[in-house]
């Protein structure tokens, strides 16, 4: 009987990540908590939300993405993982390195960067410039 409600193939996924990484049930802490925002009655009267902790590293997650208890423990688990692969490895996780890119292409320029951006537009206006054929005033 599985423990989580995903597929058999991603539990055997998480449970060969957590042995690659050696992490093992019994180092974890788990805590079910009150979720918080949309669900309605399932979300407001159970507790869906569950924090995870890595008692060896002493990271910890919070997961209350679904309604159910048992998905949130499964990417709680995920979530775990990928912030020790980080801290083991020394490098960023995939997704972590999208949403630094995204958050780098978002922030605003500076006022340099800007001037150059400008100085770079209006030397392409002037190629542009002398490209265009010469006016037909004089026939």
């Amino acid at each position: 009987m599985s423990l989580f409600p995903v597929s058999p193939e991603k539990e055997r996924e998480l449970f060969e990540r957590m042995r690659r990484l050696g992490v093992s049930e019994q180092d974890m802490e788990e805590k079910f908590v009150r979720s918080q925002g949309a669900g309605g009655q399932n979300v407001n009267k159970t507790s869906t939300c569950v924090v995870l902790r890595h008692l060896p590293t002493g990271l910890m997650v919070k997961c209350q993405e679904e309604r159910s208890q048992g998905l949130n423990r499964f990417r709680a688990r995920r979530l775990l993982l990928d912030k020790i692969e980080e801290k083991i490895l020394g490098r960023l996780s995939a997704e972590r390195q999208k949403i630094e890119k995204i958050r780098r292409q978002k922030r605003k320029r500076s006022k340099r960067a800007k001037e150059k951006v400008l100085e770079a537009k209006h030397h392409q206006a002037k190629k542009k410039a002398w490209r265009a054929s010469p006016s037909r005033d004089g026939d």
